[in-house]
């Protein structure tokens, strides 16, 4: 198990760094003017919606760590993400900059008429995300590919420090909206972190990947889209799960406080599953190996555990008070909000680990379909339960979303290891 450790905590520190990004968004906006209403347009319009548009393009880690095994290969990728993140970026120009912001989004996501025009600005900050998403995720499969894990944490680590310097100009010389500060921190940050994996990529491909590939398959064409499709898929429903939650919050009592709340919540519980999205990748590269199998099981469970009990001990401490308080910075009313709720999701971390474990198995198989069903699972139960929260009109629709969203992952995590036992998964 110590190999499978060895492999994982450098993408686990990068996560995790990742993880620390959206608190320390979410404490900045907190200490600027108009708490409710900027945290409101980040946390519930901005960010679901750029996650929606780049979710297509999230996959290219996976498929990059899968298929980039060559110089051809390495090319074929390269180019099929090129386009497909020029899509996505041309999508994102479409929402942020034409009508079609004030004819869909306002309406179907029922946006509160004080977050309107905050949320449009956010939005058209963030345009160049996708691409950099695109670009980035792309460059760190192929580095993981050739067991360059740590260029990928040091990748993050620029990312982190460049977010946290646009985030001080912004709070304490600039002293900007809370959303512009926001925004921008993320778009820069995520800019540089794409241009250093791609630096670091240059001198890999010109000596091992032309000096010894893997192998010598190059998927392309028809083949590629069977491999991609259901693989792009899996993030793009389950991240339409942040504008459909920001939505049904937005139909239930006392929205803007909740949606204020939502932003800082989500960012605890993801900063506490991120360590278990980083574990996909390590599946993928060591499942091919059927004595590793028990060790990579063993590893998830334990880790997930301890993920687990992380959170339950801010959860149902007075920790949780502190962090809501103290280091977001929220106001008293919406800490108690956040306070009352975070306990729904502390298994979230651990079903995060066993859903890496058991998609990192199928994609290494090329059975992507089964990972698009899962999370069709988990978006229609998570769907059902937001629409009977809807009907009873709760006290604060953020708990209705935190008890989807959790019952929606234990679906999914149920679906994905029924569909791996016929896999070497259940042999070994």
């Amino acid at each position: 198990m110590s190999a499978v450790a060895t492999a994982w905590w450098p993408l686990a520190l990068s996560w995790l760094l990742m993880g620390v990004e959206l608190p320390l968004i979410s404490a900045v906006v907190a200490r600027l003017p108009d708490q409710a209403v900027q945290l409101a347009a980040f946390g519930g319009v901005v960010f679901p919606l750029a996650l929606l548009v780049e979710a297509p393009v999230i996959m290219m880690l996976a498929a990059s760590t899968a298929l980039s095994t060559n110089d051809t290969a390495f090319r074929v990728l390269r180019r099929f993400m090129t386009r497909l993140a020029l899509a996505m970026t041309l999508l994102h120009i479409l929402i942020a900059f034409t009508p079609i912001y004030d004819w869909c989004i306002v309406p179907l996501l029922d946006i509160p008429e004080n977050v309107v025009e905050p949320a449009r600005l956010g939005l058209m900050i963030m345009t160049p995300w996708t691409w950099a998403i695109a670009d980035r995720r792309f460059h760190q499969g192929f580095l993981i590919r050739f067991g360059y894990r740590s260029s990928v944490a040091i990748g993050t680590g620029i990312r982190l420090c460049t977010t946290i310097t646009v985030l001080l100009v912004g709070w304490l010389v600039i002293e900007a909206q809370g959303v512009v500060v926001a925004a921008s921190a993320l778009a820069i940050g995520t800019l540089c972190e794409a241009i250093y994996a791609r630096l670091r990529s240059r001198p890999i491909r010109r000596t091992l990947l032309q000096t010894a590939p893997i192998d010598t398959q190059v998927v392309r064409g028809r083949k590629l889209l069977r491999f991609y499709v259901p693989l792009a898929l899996t993030p793009l429903l389950v991240i339409t799960m942040q504008p459909i939650g920001s939505a049904g919050i937005d139909r239930m009592p006392n929205a803007v406080m909740s949606l204020a709340v939502w932003a800082p919540l989500n960012g605890l519980v993801f900063m506490c599953r991120s360590a278990g999205v980083a574990y996909n990748e390590v599946v993928i590269s060591h499942c091919g190996d059927a004595k590793a199998m028990a060790s990579l099981r063993k590893f998830a469970w334990l880790a997930g555990s301890l993920f687990t009990l992380a959170l339950a001990a801010v959860a149902l401490t007075p920790l949780c008070s502190f962090w809501f308080e103290s280091v977001i910075g929220l106001d008293a009313d919406l800490a108690v909000l956040g306070t009352a709720s975070l306990w729904i999701a502390i298994l979230i971390p651990l079903l995060t680990f066993l859903q890496s474990l058991y998609q990192g198995v199928l994609v290494h198989a090329h059975r992507t379909r089964a990972i698009t069903e899962s999370v069709v699972l988990f978006l229609t139960v998570t769907c059902a339960i937001l629409g009977i929260g809807i009907m009873m009109q709760p006290e604060s629709g953020l708990t209705a979303v935190l008890i989807a969203l959790t019952l929606g992952n234990i679906c999914q995590a149920t679906w994905l290891w029924h569909r791996c036992r016929t896999l070497v998964f259940n042999q070994a």
